[in-house]
């Protein structure tokens, strides 16, 4: 499958957002400076009409200088974009995953995108709440409308509605050239994969994310990008049921049986390196399962552990390239993955990058 059919069209994607936007006036962003991101546009008064990713229409007085993001996805995006510095709340699991945009306590008002604190999220006053679908969106709505305090849709988890979300924060936050930067490196991974995979043989790619055995499926993003970099996600065929999240606990004589010739692990996202030992008792736990001495993957060591703040990057883009290289190291042979991702994290995130190892690895 090619990416181009995985993804929306940009085209499709920004005919989805509306914007009423009136008397443009200019302001600064330090956040911006950090990203490397223009915010020229980074404040504009007057009301901005968007259609959120629920078909929802939000009304906004603008300009958006504060907002509450809730999931570290929506985050990053919101950072990338030069907008880093208007977040003035957002949830727990985002302030651990995130330490370099060091979220202070009173700024945490929500455990997670299901248990938020509207009684802190209107003592903050924002101008927005930004809320993934699956989060607790309609309630949020309805609590906070008794304060006119709008909340917008956005899901930035979605790799299928990357456009779509990087355009809606564009509108909100009045940095479309901002987004525009982030779309442009997004796709031009996802081009660079596309020519080079081009031609070649599926590999056989067994993923596994956060636990042991936890695998994915069709209808995730992961197993997306497996395809993506011509591979051939080795539980396709899986079926649990329609309610599977896009992913499930498989039998370990299932993977044995498969027979992967590549084994990604995945641990939660997390913006804190990886340590030594983590990544040595990982590799250690895989390559003594039982049978996992027999799996192709183990014996021609193409066994990788990877945090997932890297390979979940940019709608899990930076995982793309990363993968088809793994895959087929041939055709990548001038590409270094790593270079996409010091870029994330130094230009889009304006992060400190010490080096690939802190997040990558391969069984030695």
């Amino acid at each position: 499958m090619n990416i181009s059919h995985t993804r929306l069209a940009r085209a499709g994607a920004s005919a989805l957002v509306a914007v009423s936007l009136f008397a443009a006036s200019g302001c600064s962003s330090t956040a911006s400076d950090a990203t490397g991101v223009d915010s020229s546009q980074s404040s504009q008064a007057g009301t901005i009409t968007i259609t959120d990713d629920q078909n929802r229409t939000v009304k906004i007085d603008g300009p958006v200088d504060s907002a509450v993001v809730l999931n570290s996805y929506a985050v990053e995006f919101t950072n990338a974009i030069g907008a880093g510095d208007r977040i003035v709340g957002t949830d727990r699991t985002s302030q651990r995953r995130l330490g370099y945009l060091d979220f202070k306590d009173d700024a945490i008002v929500a455990e997670s995108i299901a248990e938020i604190n509207y009684e802190s999220v209107a003592a903050l006053d924002p101008d927005v709440v930004i809320i993934p679908r699956n989060g607790s969106w309609e309630d949020a709505a309805k609590q906070l409308e008794q304060f006119d305090i709008p909340v917008a849709v956005v899901t930035a988890w979605d790799y299928q509605v990357f456009d779509t979300t990087v355009d809606l924060l564009g509108k909100i936050f009045a940095s479309e050239s901002g987004a525009s930067k982030v779309s442009d490196f997004y796709h031009g991974i996802f081009d660079e994969v596309d020519k080079r995979v081009e031609g070649t043989e599926t590999v056989a790619t067994y993923w596994e994310t956060t636990d042991p055995y936890l695998t994915v499926l069709p209808g995730s993003g992961f197993h997306a990008i497996i395809e993506a970099a011509k591979g051939r996600n080795v539980f396709e065929d899986f079926s649990v049921g329609a309610s599977n999240d896009g992913e499930a606990t498989v039998d370990p004589t299932d993977v044995v049986e498969r027979n992967p010739e590549v084994i990604v692990f995945e641990f939660e996202p997390s913006a804190t390196p990886t340590g030594d030992a983590t990544f040595d008792d990982r590799f250690a736990e895989i390559t003594s399962r039982p049978g996992f001495d027999q799996v192709d993957a183990v014996k021609n060591k193409r066994v990788y552990v990877a945090n997932g703040w890297a390979t979940s990057a940019v709608a899990k883009a930076i995982g793309a390239i990363y993968l088809a290289k793994w895959l087929h190291p041939e055709q990548f042979e001038d590409i270094d993955p790593g270079d996409y991702l010091k870029q994330w994290v130094t230009e889009f995130q304006g992060a400190p990058y010490n080096a690939e190892s802190d997040y990558i690895r391969q069984i030695q």
